[in-house]
């Protein structure tokens, strides 16, 4: 093939600027002139006014222009002019795609994003478990109930106070004991009682003891001095039964005590034999710092069938 020019006959050649080039001139082409064409001679024309052409129809070309313009009714589709959309034939019309109706406003048909408002009051709901769980959870973690009801009482209690103690099997001075001791001999006797020593085991001095004090008014009485502060204290007394229970009556400073002296056969020694009866028994009481009188004496409604060897203190209210 050989490179020419075959002159401005088709479609591709049709240059409506071509009278503006050298090469377009010297081809004949020209600028437009009344209702016609410009470019090449012989060019095909495909210029139309706007709204002129239609789909599927033949239309008379007219010139640029000399199609007047129409006011139409506001609102209303203008005559000149259709989309190309709108005649049979035509270009097919876009999809119109639906607008998301996932939001939850009051109108109930808003479009836009998703439901921000929703996931937002999810957060925080999430957020307040947490943190209520982490306050629950320091809250409860320091109360242990297994660390309750461990505490010893300093002091003993009313069943204590109003309640004979227990003696043991011994008569032997406590270890502890630092407080006067005083033997039979040496105590206050009234009311029929007496000081022997016929029956062996009597812990006092010389193996002595009172008897004689199986008689209502038969007393012992003590009067101690040097106690080093006023509180409670601990009386002792030695005694022995012969086999069976009795009782005595406590009087501190003048003032009777609730509580018995216990004479009871804590030894477990046979009916009539005082010899393996003896044993002590113990009061709480409290003294005044100084002197002050302790008496031990049979009354009405005791029963007093016993032998008395010692009496002592020890500081303090104890249990044996």
């Amino acid at each position: 093939m050989t490179s020419g020019n075959n002159g401005a006959t088709t479609p591709e050649d049709d240059d409506p600027f071509g009278y503006l080039y050298a090469d377009g001139q010297a081809n004949g082409a020209q600028p437009p002139s009344g209702g016609g064409g410009y470019g090449y001679p012989g060019s095909v024309n495909r210029v139309r006014a706007v709204g002129q052409r239609q789909y599927g129809q033949q239309q008379s070309p007219a010139a640029y222009g000399q199609i007047p313009q129409q006011q139409g009714t506001p609102g209303q589709p203008n005559a000149h002019y259709s989309a190309p959309e709108t005649f049979p034939g035509g270009a097919p019309t876009a999809q119109q795609q639906p607008a998301y109706s996932g939001g939850s406003g009051s109108g109930g048909g808003r479009g836009g994003g998703p439901n921000t408002k929703g996931l937002l009051i999810g957060a925080i709901a999430v957020v307040a478990a947490v943190v209520i769980g982490i306050g629950v959870a320091m809250l409860g973690g320091d109360d242990d109930p297994g660390d309750k009801g461990n505490e010893a009482q300093s002091t003993p209690t009313q069943s204590q106070k109003s309640t004979a103690p227990s003696p043991s099997n011994s008569n032997s001075q406590a270890a502890e004991d630092d407080l006067p001791t005083i033997d039979a001999k040496a105590l206050a006797l009234a009311g029929g009682a007496t000081t022997a020593s016929d029956i062996k085991g009597a812990q006092a001095d010389g193996g002595v003891y009172v008897a004689g004090f199986n008689q209502v008014g038969s007393s012992v009485t003590w009067t101690v001095n040097e106690i080093p502060k006023s509180g409670k204290y601990t009386v002792y007394v030695g005694f022995s039964v012969p086999g069976k229970d009795g009782n005595a009556t406590l009087t501190v400073n003048g003032t009777p005590s609730t509580a018995p002296v216990n004479f009871k056969n804590y030894a477990h020694g046979p009916e009539g034999d005082y010899e393996k009866g003896w044993t002590k028994t113990y009061n709480y009481v409290e003294l005044n710092k100084g002197t002050n009188t302790i008496k031990v004496s049979c009354e009405q409604g005791n029963q007093c069938d016993a032998l008395i060897d010692q009496l002592w203190l020890v500081k303090g209210w104890v249990k044996s």
